[in-house]
């Protein structure tokens, strides 16, 4: 089969690659992280409490304040761990495990991954039953237990296959429409949990998953570095939606081409 041919060059090739390249999609993470630290660790956390859509600040700022401890108890509760808002090994391995339902950049890593080992997976930054059956598939090629969740033992096949990847590069020009938090039919928070209401300054845009995946990172001219956190029943293709937080604003903005470019 196709995918069991790549499957071994990639294999060769991998060797290589992980002799110079860390993975960072199944991180160690065997520090405690608590309120008041900072740095890359800290916002790779917040890149999961996102993939799981329990922080609801729209960027990954590197700082353990109290939303991310808020977004650490939450998660901790929901999985019946100690609530304590403190992201210890035990808390972090489990978000580090990836599932139906989740969204975002981890999601796109892993999904690259799948590609790249011959099995065919989009990446669309969600976690859905199409993901869900190419994991199961992968395991059970791999000798793993196939309950397609990316679990450790998953992920570190993965690793030892591919690195990580995402939609970066990709440029094209995009018809633009923008949006409010309070639009008709419009919850205010976004796909992946982010609360338009709560915060205004978001930049934010609506996007077709299959153009630009969701958590994806992009420059889009005449707004800015957004993120790609929603999506609406009229975006589809080359379709994007920003969001301004003020409805003469979205009106202002009006309907136009715009160029999109994926930073990560």
């Amino acid at each position: 089969m196709k995918h069991k041919m790549k499957l071994v060059a990639a294999l060769l090739i991998s060797s290589i690659i992980f002799v110079a390249t860390p993975s960072f999609a199944f991180a160690a993470f065997d520090s405690v992280n608590q309120q008041g630290d900072s740095g890359g660790e800290v916002k790779e956390l917040q890149d999961y409490l996102m993939t799981k859509g329990l922080f609801p600040y729209h960027t990954s700022t590197g700082y353990y304040g109290e939303i991310t401890e808020n977004a650490v108890k939450n998660f901790q509760a929901n999985r019946n761990l100690q609530v304590d808002g403190m992201a210890g090994p035990e808390t972090k391995q489990a978000l580090q495990v990836l599932r139906r339902g989740d969204i975002g950049k981890q999601v796109i890593h892993i999904q690259t991954q799948l590609d790249q080992a011959g099995y065919e997976s989009d990446a669309d930054g969600i976690y859905g039953s199409g993901t869900a059956t190419i994991v199961e598939e992968f395991q059970r090629d791999n000798g793993l237990s196939a309950d397609g969740i990316a679990g450790p033992s998953t992920r570190r096949a993965l690793d030892r296959i591919a690195a990580p990847g995402s939609a970066a590069g990709k440029e094209f020009t995009a018809e633009s429409t923008a949006y409010t938090a309070d639009c008709t039919g419009c919850s205010g928070v976004t796909k992946m949990g982010i609360d338009l209401e709560k915060y205004p300054d978001a930049n934010v845009i609506a996007v077709d998953p299959d153009m630009i995946p969701l958590g994806s990172i992009v420059e889009v001219e005449g707004y800015g570095t957004a993120i790609a956190a929603d999506i609406g029943g009229d975006i589809n293709n080359n379709r994007i939606d920003v969001f301004i937080p003020s409805q003469q604003g979205a009106l202002n903005w009006g309907r136009k081409d715009v160029k999109i470019r994926v930073i990560e």
